[in-house]
C-alpha cells in the first residue's frame, strides 16, 4: 500500500467510534495495571451481555501496553462474546471491534487487514447514509460503559450517553445499569435523594447485577436510611460472594457503619481475587489502624490493652508493606469506576506554587486520602488531613529492615513511615524527594523544584545500583 493510500487510512480511522478515538486516558492518568487487573475480574464475573464491552477494552489496554497480538485476541473473544449474546445485533453491536482491530493492524503495520476492517464499517455504516460512523444506542452504551471504567471525571458525559441510549429503548436492561452507576457518581458529593429510584428501576431489570444492590444500599446509607439499605448489601453477598466489585462496595457500607471487623473481612476476600491492587492492601492497613485508634481512646484506664494495639499496628505495618511491594501510585492514579473525585488534602510545607500536569498541582500525587465515611471502594486511605487521631508506631525488632529490598531506600516509602507516624513534615520532604527523582529526566529541569541538582545526582546513582528505582 502507497504512503498516500496510507495517509488517506489514518484519516478514515480518526472517523471510527471505538477505543482509539475515544480519549480514554487524556483526562485521567490511569493506572493501567489496576484498570487490567478490574477489567479481567470484571470479566470472570459479568455475564455474557457485557463481555464484549469488557474484551473491547482489555484488547485497548493490551495495545497500550504494546501487545498487539494480545490485542487481537481480546477482539476475537469480543467478536465471539456479540456473536453469542446478540446475534440479531451482531453488524451494529461490532462496529466498535472492528474500529479497535483496525487501529491495531494500522499500528502493527498490517496496513491491508486494517483496510478490510474499514471496509466492514463503511458497509454496514452506508446503510444510515454515513460512511464511517453512525449514531446508535448500542454505540452510545459501549462508549458509556468504557468510560465508566476508565475515569472519575466523565460522569455527567456518561450519564448523558446513557440517556440518550434509554431515550431509544426505555427497558433496555444494560442501558439502565448503566445510567443508574452514573448518577450514583454524580450524586456521591452531595448525596442527593433521585438517584434512588433509578438504582431500583435498574434492579427490577437487572435482578441478577448484585453491584447495583450494594450501590443502592450505599445511597439509602448515605441519605440516612442504613436499616432499609443494608439488606440490599446483605442480598448481593450472599448471591456474588466473590465478586470483587460487590465485596469493595460492601466494605465500604460496613466501614461506615463502624463495623471495621466485617470491612476487613471482606476487603481481604477481594484481595484474594485482586492480589496485585495496592489501593485495597492500603484500605486494610487503615482498618487495622483505626481500630488501633478507637482502643486508645477507649476510656478504661484499667484494662491497658497495649499489646492489641501493637498487634493492629504490626498488620496495619504488613499491609502498608504489601502495598509498597506493587510499586507507588503514580501521577493522579485512577482507581474503580465508582470512585469520587479525591480530596486535595496534601500540601506542600511552604504551600509553594509548582508547575501543574493534567491542570493538577504535581505535589498532590502521592495523597489522594479521603476521609473515612467519603471514601470509595478503591480510594488510598493513609489520610493526612487527620493529624490529632493517628496512632504513633514506631516499628519494633527491626521491622523497617523487613521492607522489600527495592524499596528500602525509596522515599516514598520513608514518606508513609511518616505519615504513618503523624509526621506531615517529613512526609512532605519525602514525597517531594521521591518526585524530584522521578522527573529528574524531564527536559523541563522541573525536577528542581523538588531536589537540589547534587542530590538529583545522587538519587540517579541510587537508582544505577537498583536501591531506590523509581516506578514507571
Amino acid at each position: 500500500m502507497s504512503e498516500v493510500n496510507k495517509n488517506s487510512l489514518e484519516k478514515i480511522l480518526r472517523q471510527l467510534k471505538c477505543h482509539f478515538t475515544w480519549n480514554l486516558f487524556k483526562e485521567d492518568s490511569v493506572f493501567l495495571d489496576d484498570l487490567e487487573d478490574r477489567v479481567c475480574d470484571q470479566i470472570k464475573f459479568l455475564n455474557t451481555e457485557s463481555k464484549a464491552t469488557m474484551y473491547n477494552l482489555l484488547a485497548y489496554i493490551k495495545h497500550v501496553h504494546g501487545q498487539n497480538e494480545e490485542a487481537l485476541k481480546c477482539l476475537r473473544q469480543a467478536e465471539e462474546s456479540i456473536q453469542q449474546k446478540h446475534p440479531e445485533e451482531a453488524e451494529i453491536r461490532s462496529l466498535v471491534t472492528w474500529g479497535n482491530y483496525a487501529w491495531v493492524y494500522y499500528h502493527m503495520g498490517r496496513l491491508p487487514e486494517a483496510q478490510a476492517c474499514v471496509d466492514k464499517v463503511k458497509q454496514v455504516c452506508k446503510k444510515f447514509s454515513n460512511p464511517y460512523r453512525i449514531e446508535c444506542p448500542e454505540l452510545d452504551c459501549e462508549e458509556g460503559w468504557t468510560l465508566l471504567q476508565c475515569g472519575a471525571k466523565r460522569g455527567e458525559r456518561v450519564k448523558v450517553y446513557f440517556e440518550k441510549a434509554l431515550a431509544e429503548k426505555p427497558d433496555n436492561p444494560e442501558f439502565s445499569a448503566g445510567l443508574a452507576i452514573a448518577m450514583y457518581r454524580l450524586d456521591e458529593n452531595p448525596p442527593k435523594q433521585f438517584c434512588t429510584s433509578v438504582l431500583k428501576q435498574a434492579i427490577e431489570l437487572n435482578p441478577d447485577n448484585h453491584y447495583i444492590k450494594v450501590l443502592l444500599g450505599l445511597k439509602l446509607q448515605n441519605t440516612k436510611k442504613e436499616a432499609e439499605g443494608e439488606p440490599w448489601v446483605v442480598e448481593a453477598l450472599e448471591k456474588a460472594p466473590c465478586q470483587t466489585n460487590v465485596l469493595r462496595s460492601a466494605a465500604k457500607f460496613y466501614g461506615i457503619k463502624g463495623d471495621l471487623d466485617k470491612e476487613i473481612e471482606l476487603l481481604q476476600k477481594a484481595l484474594t481475587s485482586l492480589p496485585n491492587n495496592r489501593n485495597i492492601c492500603q484500605w486494610i492497613a487503615r482498618c487495622y489502624q483505626e481500630k488501633a485508634k478507637k482502643i486508645q481512646n477507649t476510656e478504661d484506664s484499667e484494662a491497658p490493652r497495649n499489646g492489641e494495639v501493637e498487634e493492629l499496628m504490626k498488620q496495619a505495618m504488613h499491609y502498608l508493606k504489601k502495598a509498597a511491594e506493587k510499586g507507588p501510585n503514580p501521577l493522579g492514579a485512577n482507581s474503580d469506576l465508582t470512585e469520587p473525585e479525591p480530596e486535595q488534602c496534601y500540601q506542600t510545607p511552604c504551600n509553594k506554587e509548582l508547575p501543574q500536569a493534567n491542570g493538577k498541582p504535581l505535589h498532590q500525587c502521592y495523597s489522594n486520602g479521603q476521609e473515612h465515611h467519603g471514601r470509595s471502594e478503591d480510594t488510598p486511605v493513609l489520610d493526612p488531613s487527620r493529624t490529632e487521631e493517628k496512632v504513633k508506631y514506631q516499628p519494633q525488632n527491626g521491622a523497617e529492615k523487613e521492607l522489600p529490598q527495592n524499596a528500602r531506600n525509596d522515599w516514598y516509602l520513608q514518606g508513609l513511615m511518616h505519615k504513618q507516624n503523624g509526621d506531615l513534615l517529613q512526609a512532605a520532604k519525602c514525597f517531594e524527594k521521591k518526585l524530584g527523582l522521578l522527573l529528574r529526566d524531564s527536559p523541563s529541569g522541573i525536577s528542581r523544584f523538588f531536589l537540589p541538582e547534587s542530590e538529583l545526582e545522587e538519587g540517579s546513582a541510587e537508582v544505577g545500583q537498583g536501591a531506590a528505582a523509581p516506578v514507571e
